[in-house]
């Protein structure tokens, strides 16, 4: 066998906790976009990026390598799942208030081509279509740089807003 090796490195995933309750989630973002609060590990495990940043919109980008492969010689679905999941996901985050989180309660992927080591850097867009008092709704498209189209994806996200003390 020719063995391969990959190390990476992570920050603390809950460093940036006390500003997630204090910051919008649009200015988390983009402080996070900006490298002032850590990324998830999930990122640097999977090796993608935070390119944009909008309110209601949101896109990562990687490039496909072996360590993404799966048994049959292309890249995992979950890659895929998990830029789609991810890109959504802050989309809806974007347009929350400081204090307030979500959750994914429903995801879909449609896979339409292949990944592969030869794709080359792709983008995933991450769209809201509604946010609601306790649901929001997005979609997201992955695309590579000629703009083909790799997977498409919508969400459904529980939005848990703070609750309010003293009849407030």
């Amino acid at each position: 066998m020719d063995e391969r090796t990959r190390t990476f490195t992570w920050d603390d995933p809950l460093a940036g906790l006390s500003a997630a309750r204090s910051l919008s989630g649009l200015d988390y973002l983009r402080a996070m976009g900006r490298g002032e609060l850590p990324a998830p590990p999930i990122a640097a495990t999977l090796g993608f990026t935070i390119a944009e940043i909008d309110e209601g919109r949101v896109v990562f980008t990687v490039t496909p390598a072996e360590y993404h492969y799966n048994p049959i010689g292309v890249v995992h679905g979950g890659l895929a799942a998990t830029l789609c999941d991810s890109a959504m996901g802050c989309a809806v985050h974007s347009t929350l208030p400081a204090g307030t989180a979500y959750t994914t309660i429903e995801l879909k992927v449609n896979y339409i081509h292949a990944l592969t080591k030869e794709t080359g850097q792709v983008s995933c867009e991450g769209k809201t279509i509604a946010v609601g008092g306790r649901i929001a709704t997005a979609e997201a498209r992955l695309t590579d740089a000629a703009g083909t189209l790799y997977a498409h994806a919508t969400t459904t996200c529980l939005i848990m807003r703070p609750q309010r003390r003293g009849g407030e």
